[in-house]
């Protein structure tokens, strides 16, 4: 789920910011520029740790800026295949509920739910329900995940709650 991972990112710099405070702006860029974002093949970067190189400034010609290669190690996000995570519930419907791990969204579809679990249109809010668990909006549930559909700038998952252990997490 989480790992480390030395990442590399390019920085275009507008000759404006070249000065004493160089290399402070280029560290301030390169957090603003990744942390929160998310790379298909690496994850989504939660936050950078520590930064290892930032390359020597390449000035391209046709329009003055320069071109900084960085070298970082970040905390990275990714989900795989048969891993247990716990969420927060955000939608619930017929088809399913959708939940939310950190920045992953994870939909469990109600074919992968618990055979006596229904899902109940005239409850405020809606929920699937169970002799011993409701699942609405709000609800902290642990899942597996069945699947993962990697796309360029997002990552979703289809879990499952029909084995044991998994469900709603209960606060008491």
């Amino acid at each position: 789920m989480f790992f480390l991972r030395e990442l590399t990112h390019t920085i275009l710099l507008h000759p404006s910011y070249f000065g004493a405070q160089l290399e402070d702006y280029l560290r301030q860029k390169l957090y603003e520029d990744v942390e929160g974002t998310c790379s298909g093949k690496h994850g989504y970067i939660i936050s950078v740790i520590t930064i290892s190189d930032i390359g020597e400034g390449k000035i391209i010609p046709s329009t003055g800026q320069a071109k900084f290669k960085t070298t970082y190690t970040a905390i990275v996000m990714k989900p795989f295949k048969g891993e247990v995570v716990d969420g927060k519930v955000i939608n619930v419907n017929k088809m399913g509920f959708l939940a939310m791990v950190g920045p992953l969204q994870v939909f469990v579809s109600s074919h992968l739910t618990h055979g006596d679990m229904k899902y109940d249109p005239n409850a405020s809010p809606p929920c699937y329900r169970s002799n011993d668990e409701i699942i609405q909006k709000d609800t902290k549930v642990r899942m597996q995940i069945v699947g993962c559909r990697v796309e360029a700038n997002d990552i979703f998952a289809i879990g499952t709650i029909k084995k044991d252990f998994l469900g709603q997490i209960r606060e008491d």
